[in-house]
């Protein structure tokens, strides 16, 4: 009888090994934070035969919190996106310190739920797990299941352990995420010399031009060859100034510099409701999206905004954002006298480049719109 409980003990910690293992190299092999996150709760629920999980960070300031990763929501969660906005009661005990160790993961009743019958798949509880590296405090790993038990003291452990893996993979991901952006600044700003040196040369041949017709003009001698270096001065500044401003464009983002996406939608619809009133929901607006996608949903969202104030004949707008582990979702919506999708008028190169967006961005957009009831624009990008 000892000898099969041993035996049953040393196959579990050799499961248990095998599986905290395959968790270390997958976070040795991958700096992004996505995946990395969302692959650690997918192998810790199927650790412990848990269905469901989600995983909450906090931002560099410690205190915001985003949801970062999911796995299996009920549907009143998973349906119901707002519901996991804001503070719950299993981050507050976090940020208090009371999930400070494996004695004290904790098994909650699950505040987001309280008091919902439908659509919860029967959950209550959950465990939460702390997330910290190095003592910083970085965020908390739930996972349920509808038939709930009490986790061992073996298991408390093992799931610390792998809590202090994903520990330091979140705190290696983000350092790697910020040295990227040093060097992002840095090629910036190289490229912004070497503008810097074209310019000036397009400028030196400008002045050229311009000297051989002023010396062309003194003499009297041909005006009509000065004439032509004027208009070969006047060609070359043209094509200086359009290479400068869409260099300068490019490099430097303006519209997203110093802000988030959800500030700057909101200072976009801002400065144009003086003839559109215009209506912003975000929802998920803590967790941090790439440069590439957060530049890319807003110059959709400005050109649908522009196509409705100059098109549409609306009275009012609605625009939605909806970022989740799994996706960000934006919705434009207005109420103006729509048009024929299958007869866009000739010119509306608006609609075709949001669509080019859309599609380098790996996301899907749909169009719809009836004739005086409105038009709704719909991208969804996935974020795995």
């Amino acid at each position: 009888m000892n000898s099969e409980t041993n035996a049953e003990k040393l196959k579990r910690r050799n499961r248990e090994l095998s599986i905290l293992n395959e968790i270390a190299q997958g976070l040795n092999q991958s700096l992004d934070l996505n995946q990395a996150v969302q692959s650690t709760l997918a192998q810790v629920a199927n650790l412990l035969n848990l269905q469901t999980g989600w995983v909450w960070l906090l931002q560099e300031d410690g205190e915001t919190s985003y949801l970062a990763a999911t796995l299996n929501l009920p549907p009143a969660l998973a349906q119901k996106p707002a519901r996991m906005e804001g503070d719950c009661y299993c981050l507050r005990t976090f940020r208090e310190g009371d999930l400070a160790g494996a004695a004290n993961v904790n098994v909650v009743e699950c505040s987001r739920l309280h008091g919902l019958v439908d659509g919860t798949d029967g959950l209550r509880y959950h465990a939460s797990i702390p997330l910290y590296a190095h003592g910083k405090k970085l965020g908390v790993l739930n996972v349920a299941s509808q038939d709930w038990r009490g986790l061992s003291e073996d298991d408390l452990k093992l799931l610390y352990t792998v809590g202090d893996l994903l520990g330091i993979a979140v705190e290696r991901a983000r350092l790697y995420e910020q040295s990227v952006q040093l060097g992002a600044v840095r090629e910036r700003n190289r490229l912004a010399r070497e503008i810097h040196d074209t310019l000036a040369q397009g400028l030196t041949a400008v002045s050229l031009q311009l000297e051989s017709a002023d010396i062309l003009l003194e003499t009297g001698t041909n005006p009509e060859k000065a004439h032509l270096a004027v208009q070969q001065a006047l060609s070359l500044t043209r094509a200086n100034l359009d290479e400068a401003r869409r260099s300068v464009m490019d490099l430097r983002a303006a519209p997203l510099e110093g802000r988030t996406l959800a500030e700057a939608l909101t200072a976009l619809a801002h400065t144009l409701d003086d003839l559109l009133d215009i209506h912003t929901t975000i929802t998920g607006a803590g967790r941090p999206l790439s440069p590439r996608i957060e530049i890319g949903l807003y110059r959709i969202a400005q050109e649908a905004l522009t196509n409705i104030r100059r098109h549409a004949q609306a009275t009012e707008a609605k625009l939605t954002l909806v970022i989740t582990p799994k996706s960000v979702k934006l919705t434009v919506v207005d109420n103006g006298r729509g048009f024929d999708t299958e007869a866009v008028p000739n010119g509306r190169f608006g609609l075709i480049g949001m669509n080019e967006r859309v599609k380098l961005l790996g996301g899907s957009f749909t169009l719809e719109s009836h004739t005086q009831v409105g038009t709704e624009i719909t991208v969804t990008i996935p974020l795995n």
